[in-house]
This record gives C-alpha cells, sequence and structure tokens, in this order.
C-alpha cells in the first residue's frame, strides 16, 4: 500500500467487506457491520450455517468442508475482495497463531499481541509491569499449600479445569481424569465474586471504553450448588468450569474508576511490549474479593463471548452513544472511521 507505483487505499468503506468466522462472536460483528452500513461475509464449516441463515445478519456465507481449506489461494481470494479480516476466540483457535501471523490479507488488531496473550508466563509478566494484583501461580503441584485452580492451556472454554488444595489432591485427578495433559498452570483460586470487563481502545481516538461486563455461566460449577454435600460425595460429582453462556453484570459504580485506570495501564505497557500494541476489544478476567479487591487472572486480547448478550448494547453504552452500541458494531466503527480518514493502515495489524 505505501510503494509508490500503487494507488492510495480506497477512503469508500463500500469498496471493504468485513468477515470473520461462524462462531463465537461472528452474529454480533455481522449484525455490527449492517447496522454500520458495511458489507459482511461469515466463513463456515459445512453444517454450521443454520444460525447464519436464520438470524439474517449475514450478506453472505461461504462454506468449507474443513479449515485446512483455509490456504494462500482461499486467502487470496479474500485479498481480492479487499476483505477485513475479524479475529476471535474461535477464529484463533480454528486456524491456530502460525496461520494467523502468516495471514497477508487484512486483519484488524494487533497479531503480535497474540504471543504475548497465549503464553501463560509472557501474559503473567505483562500484567505485573501492569501493576495489577495477580492471583499467586505454583511452580509445581508439590508447592500446593492452598486452594488451587489447575488450568490446561488452550482448555475451550474452561473445560477440565479443577480445583484441588493439596499435592496428593492434585495427582489423584490428574492422573485419573487427565493422564496425558502435561502442559498446565496452577494458580491460586481466590474466593470471590468473579467479573468480565470488556473494554475497547482506538488507536485512532486515542481513548479507552468500558463497553459492558459479565460473568460465565459454568457446567456444573453453577447448579452443583443445588446437590447437598453428602450427595455430591455419594454420587462421586467433581465441580467443572466448562463454559455454556454468559450473563450481564452492571458493577457498583464506585469500582469504575479503578477498572478504567487496570484497562489503560494495560494499553499502555502493550506499546512497549511488541507493534502497535493492544488495541481494539480486550477483556480482563478477574475476581473480587469481599474486601473489594480486584485479582486479574487472565486477559482476552480481542473480543469476547461475553459481549453477545450486549448486540443491542449495555448499561455502559447508552450512557456514551446516542444509538444501540454493541462491541462488534464499535469496532467496525473503527474501522469505518479509519477507511474514511485514510487511516485504515493504523487498525491493521
Amino acid at each position: 500500500m505505501s510503494s509508490s507505483n500503487q494507488k492510495p487505499p480506497s477512503r469508500n468503506p463500500d469498496d471493504y467487506i468485513i468477515a470473520t468466522l461462524g462462531s463465537h462472536s461472528a452474529l454480533q460483528i455481522l449484525k455490527g457491520a449492517r447496522d454500520e452500513g458495511m458489507r459482511n461475509l461469515t466463513i463456515c464449516k459445512r453444517g454450521k450455517e443454520r444460525p447464519y441463515k436464520s438470524f439474517p445478519v449475514a450478506d453472505e456465507i461461504v462454506l468449507v468442508d474443513d479449515w485446512k481449506e483455509w490456504d494462500d489461494d482461499f486467502e487470496k481470494k479474500l485479498m481480492e475482495r479487499n476483505a477485513i479480516l475479524i479475529p476471535h476466540g474461535s477464529f484463533i483457535s480454528y486456524l491456530g497463531h502460525e496461520r494467523v501471523k502468516r495471514m497477508k490479507a487484512m486483519y484488524y488488531g494487533t497479531k503480535e499481541i497474540l504471543e504475548w496473550e497465549s503464553d501463560r508466563s509472557m501474559e503473567r509478566q505483562w500484567l505485573e509491569q501492569s501493576q495489577l494484583r495477580l492471583p499467586r501461580v505454583f511452580e509445581k503441584p508439590e508447592d500446593i499449600d492452598r486452594p488451587v485452580i489447575i488450568k490446561f492451556h488452550g482448555a475451550g472454554g474452561g473445560f477440565g479445569y479443577f480445583v484441588v488444595k493439596s499435592p496428593e489432591q492434585f495427582y489423584e485427578v490428574k492422573n485419573r481424569k487427565y493422564p496425558d495433559e502435561h502442559d498446565f498452570v496452577i494458580q491460586e483460586y481466590i474466593i470471590g465474586a468473579p467479573l468480565y470487563i470488556h473494554y475497547f481502545y482506538s488507536p485512532l481516538t486515542k481513548e479507552l471504553e468500558i463497553m459492558s461486563m459479565d460473568k460465565r455461566y459454568e457446567s456444573n460449577a453453577d447448579s452443583i450448588g443445588r446437590i447437598r454435600a453428602e450427595d455430591q460425595l455419594a454420587a462421586n460429582i467433581h465441580t467443572s468450569y466448562t463454559i455454556v453462556g454468559n450473563m450481564p453484570v452492571v458493577v457498583r459504580e464506585s469500582l469504575l474508576p479503578d477498572l478504567f485506570e487496570m484497562g489503560e495501564r494495560v494499553v499502555e505497557v502493550s506499546k512497549s511490549l511488541c507493534g502497535k500494541g493492544l488495541f481494539g476489544p480486550f477483556c480482563l478476567e478477574a475476581i473480587i474479593t469481599r474486601k473489594l479487591e480486584i485479582f486479574v487472572f487472565e486477559i482476552s486480547a480481542r473480543i469476547v463471548a461475553g459481549t453477545n448478550p450486549f448486540i443491542e448494547g449495555s448499561p455502559y453504552t447508552a450512557l456514551k452513544y446516542r444509538e444501540p452500541m454493541s462491541t462488534g458494531r464499535r469496532l467496525v466503527r473503527d474501522i469505518k472511521e479509519a477507511i474514511v480518514a485514510g487511516r485504515l493502515e493504523e487498525v491493521l495489524g
């Protein structure tokens, strides 16, 4: 685009198309594109297209039999159409970090930040530099001296997480249920209310916004409380944290200044870690204790599924915008404004 032999990029949003994979938060992103007057398409695995036909927000549905079909030729076709790819959790999971890093098609966000998000030691370094309060991490099972949660790397939606309080408990569960899993983190289990804060940072306006918040609806963690403790033991029921949905949360107003400052520090530190730093949507996953201490245990450097309850906006976006504003619509608006201003490169990774 920067070559003198090439025409400058078009400043007409009609010359571009918003594209994403059919999963995770695609419905929200597609509707966001519609609401902003931009064309869109979704790429679906054959047999999974029903929602995108039933809910009429996709302008076009492209079907593939396998994600391996996403090769250089497939990507070239997207590039010929000026497609701008929007990543989400399933996007990264299905295609893999390496494939995403090699992409030549236009990609919204910073690709380099994915490495900091996906490597737990690098992620912790990032959050520590951002001066956030973090749960303690234990190096080996023998160090366990309090309740801890075991998280397997790449576990989809909390699948396989379990809580123990001693080395003996750890090995009993690990060897019985997950004998072949060896990539995990042992994290202090903080007692408190979970809170997932959805942020948006625009490189155009340099403003951090709080878009919405949620808590996860987890199976069977959110149903096990209906079963008496003695019945749980008799039935050999173990708590699991597989996510099945998300519920809206509005936090007490006195916590908002702290949440804004946390997000701003994360963005500022990211600029020293890689490329353009973190921009667009991201989420800090936190626990708030009874003393109102905020512990952050993870960051998602992209749109999260917890924004899906807010397709028509949240109480927070209602305070800021005169129209319904989802995170999906907000990121498309960022792209649209960048196109019109001739600053598209600033929002591409």
